[in-house]
């Protein structure tokens, strides 16, 4: 049946969303080349658009679009048959009339476009695009950086991956592990630069949400590997507080500041679940995840389980020595055992070279002499902690502690 347009454009962005890494992943598989995929990819949904309207929205929209790239890729790749190599291609492609389970062409994808071979920035600009169908404009503009330098790091992954000779596939069972983790930090970090962005600003929630959809790509595909389920798990407790995390003005809220009421109990709820099942397993994220829905159950900030989290906070810091994790556990130390612990556990902590010229170490060092009462070294660690912070409203928050801080020190020495 022939559907209106807007409801074929609805279809087709569904369909996008769902299956570009599909039908990227397809042709990549086949031909090995990474161009041909993209532009073939790219055709296949711009005839989608005229043929649904024409033809009503198929049954299968993926096979249809895996067809149509694949359709496309033997025209390109025959104009070329004057290169003896491609005939196998050829022959690959048309022997080809159902396309492998969609999971598995997504994980093959995910694996070959974070592997360890190649940088950084060029793993999460890669599986932005080759896995989420972002635009070089859409990740140009979720990191804060030019569109050529997007283009230049997907074309040097692609580059590498050619001359390196990256195989494309899920690594074998003695080496998926390993590989895992550096598919998970990935994500990780694309969701960070979302929910807290290193440059400052506040949050961009299109691309925390681009990277809950890829931990949950990893998570259904790969379900044996729980650190997987629980970095999915972390990124929905968090994902879950978005709506509370900024004021009106746009400045953040602190945890214990923020209306619980507002927070997702939906994503609480998945997310608290699948914390509690890679808990088994003991990763980093799965303790992290563990951390956060200890928070998540919280009904209030006072009602927070501290010791438990104390404790899985040291669990965490028994697997790796990390400063910040180790800054955290300051704060719940505090939480469960009082100011002076958490003041003897920051002084404890130096000034190590992840924390060196970062605002939350001297902020939570403020907070703690707060609440021993010594308001003037707390009120001159604040304007130290104002003047490292990354963007405005973290500042204007440093700057209001510390003036009343201020106030209560002229009060108190005022007298009656």
């Amino acid at each position: 049946m022939k559907a209106g347009p807007a409801e074929v454009r609805a279809a087709l962005a569904e369909a996008y969303r769902a299956e570009w890494g599909v039908v990227f992943g397809m042709i990549v598989r086949l031909s090995g080349d990474w161009e041909l995929a993209e532009d073939c990819a790219q055709e296949a949904f711009t005839r989608a658009l005229p043929a649904w309207e024409r033809d009503g929205i198929p049954r299968k929209p993926g096979a249809w679009l895996v067809t149509a790239a694949r359709h496309r890729a033997l025209d390109v790749l025959r104009r070329r048959t004057t290169e003896r190599d491609k005939l196998a291609e050829i022959a690959a492609l048309e022997a080809v009339r159902e396309p492998r389970p969609p999971g598995d062409e997504r994980l093959r994808l995910v694996f070959t476009c974070c592997h360890p071979a190649l940088p950084l920035e060029s793993r999460v600009a890669l599986t932005l695009r080759a896995v989420g169908g972002l635009t070089t404009r859409e990740i140009a503009r979720a990191f804060l950086i030019g569109e050529d330098t997007v283009s230049q790091r997907i074309l040097r992954a692609k580059r590498k991956i050619a001359a390196a000779g990256i195989p494309y596939r899920v690594p074998p069972p003695g080496a998926r592990t390993e590989r895992l983790e550096g598919v998970l930090a990935v994500i990780y970090l694309v969701f960070t630069e979302g929910y807290a962005p290193s440059d400052g600003s506040t949050v961009r929630d299109p691309l925390a949400e681009e990277a809950i959809r890829l931990a949950l790509l990893v998570a259904t595909e790969a379900p044996d590997e729980l650190e997987a389920r629980g970095l999915l798990a972390l990124l929905l407790l968090q994902h879950s507080r978005r709506d509370a995390r900024l004021d009106a003005n746009g400045g953040l809220v602190t945890l214990e500041h923020q209306d619980r009421t507002r927070w997702d109990q939906t994503l609480i709820a998945e997310g608290v679940t699948l914390a509690r099942e890679a808990l088994v397993a003991g990763g980093p994220y799965a303790l992290q995840a563990a951390i956060a829905a200890q928070h998540a159950l919280a009904p209030c900030a006072d009602a927070t389980d501290w010791a438990t989290i104390v404790a899985l906070y040291d669990r965490l810091l028994a697997l790796r020595t990390n400063p910040v994790v180790a800054l955290n556990r300051a704060v719940a130390l505090g939480m469960r055992d009082g100011p002076q612990a958490q003041l003897e556990a920051v002084d404890a902590l130096g000034t190590p070279k992840q924390l060196a010229g970062h605002h939350a170490l001297p902020a939570v060092r403020a907070d703690a002499l707060r609440r021993l009462g010594r308001t003037q070294e707390a009120a001159e660690t604040y304007q130290m902690a104002k003047a490292l912070a990354p963007n405005g409203a973290i500042a204007r928050e440093y700057a209001q502690r510390a003036a009343e801080l201020g106030s209560d020190l002229t009060t108190r020495t005022a007298g009656p």
